[in-house]
C-alpha cells in the first residue's frame, strides 16, 4: 500500500508545536500533525486540513520544507510505503484544542522529546526546525527502523540529485 501523507510543525518563538498523538499508528508518540492526504487533495492542502480536525487552528506563512520516504517491511516484504510532505508554519490562527487524535503541546526546540517521538525523528526534525529543506528515505521492519539516510536539499529548485548528506 502506498500513502501520500503530511507531516506540518508549527515553530514560533523559539518553540515547535507537537502532538502527543491518542490512537492509530504511533499512538502514544509526540509527532507533527498530519496524516494522510485525500483523492484529489494537495499535500498543502491535506496539512491545513489536518492541523484543523486535530487541534482546530489553521497555519500561517506554512512553507514546503522536504520529503521523506517510510518504508516498512514485514519479514522481508514490504508491506506500505509512506511518501511524507514536510512543511514548517511561522504561526497560526484559530484556537488550539485537543481533539479525539491528538493533544497539542508546545515544546522549546532544544528540549524536544526525541525520545518519545518516533525514532527517525532525531536524524531529520532538527534541521527542518533550523529552517533548511530534506530528503529522507528510512526502512523499517515492522515499524522499527533498520536503515536510513537523510540529505540537505541545497536548494530546492535543483534536482535530487544535488544533495548534501547529513552526517550520521
Amino acid at each position: 500500500m502506498i500513502y501520500i501523507e503530511t507531516l506540518l510543525y508549527v515553530v514560533k518563538d523559539g518553540k515547535v508545536l507537537l502532538i502527543r498523538k491518542k490512537r492509530g499508528l504511533g499512538a502514544g508518540f509526540f509527532n507533527g500533525v498530519g496524516g494522510k492526504a485525500k483523492p484529489g487533495e494537495t499535500p498543502e492542502q491535506a496539512a491545513v486540513r489536518e492541523m484543523a480536525e486535530e487541534v482546530g487552528a489553521e497555519p500561517l506563512e506554512m512553507e514546503w520544507r522536504g520529503l521523506l520516504e517510510f518504508w516498512n517491511f514485514e519479514d522481508g516484504v514490504v508491506e506500505s510505503i509512506h511518501y511524507v510532505h514536510v512543511f514548517a508554519a511561522r504561526g497560526y490562527t484559530g484556537e488550539l484544542r485537543e481533539s479525539e487524535e491528538a493533544a497539542p503541546v508546545w515544546f522549546k526546540i532544544e528540549e524536544v522529546p526525541y525520545h518519545e517521538m518516533w525514532e527517525d525523528d532525531k536524524y531529520w526534525l532538527p534541521a527542518v526546525l533550523r529552517g533548511e529543506k530534506i530528503y529522507g528515505r528510512f526502512f523499517f521492519e515492522r515499524w522499527r527502523l533498520k536503515k536510513w539516510e537523510v540529505y540537505l536539499l541545497e536548494d530546492a529548485g535543483q534536482s535530487l540529485l544535488n544533495l548534501r548528506q547529513l552526517p550520521t
